[in-house]
């Protein structure tokens, strides 16, 4: 069972798999900021952040996830993929409300 981990994991040692698992654990507590920071945006329905940050974070997003695929590393895959998605949604709540307003 450990070395089917190890294999998911993409790792060859258990010292290594180790550290993915804390990586993960520590990018999963990085992207609750934006998990609360999106749901907070939704119950408001506008983004309370200046648009250039969600622009930075798409450019950012972006390529980190094509790195973090060559790289084949299930840590910034993983905390990247949702975060593209939280940030084009807050992009649409703003252009939403800038209509709204005229």
């Amino acid at each position: 069972m450990i070395d089917q981990l190890m294999d998911l994991l993409g790792v060859e040692s258990q010292r290594e798999a180790i550290w993915v698992v804390i990586g993960l654990l520590g990018q999963t507590l990085f992207m609750m900021r934006f998990i609360v920071q999106w749901l907070t945006s939704e119950r408001a329905r506008k983004s309370v952040i200046p648009v250039a940050f969600w622009y930075f974070s798409i450019g950012g997003a972006v390529v980190l996830f094509a790195y973090a695929v060559y790289r084949k590393d299930p840590v910034f895959i993983l905390g990247q993929s949702l975060g593209m998605f939280v940030y084009l949604r807050n992009l649409v709540l703003i252009r939403r409300e800038a209509r709204a307003q005229g």
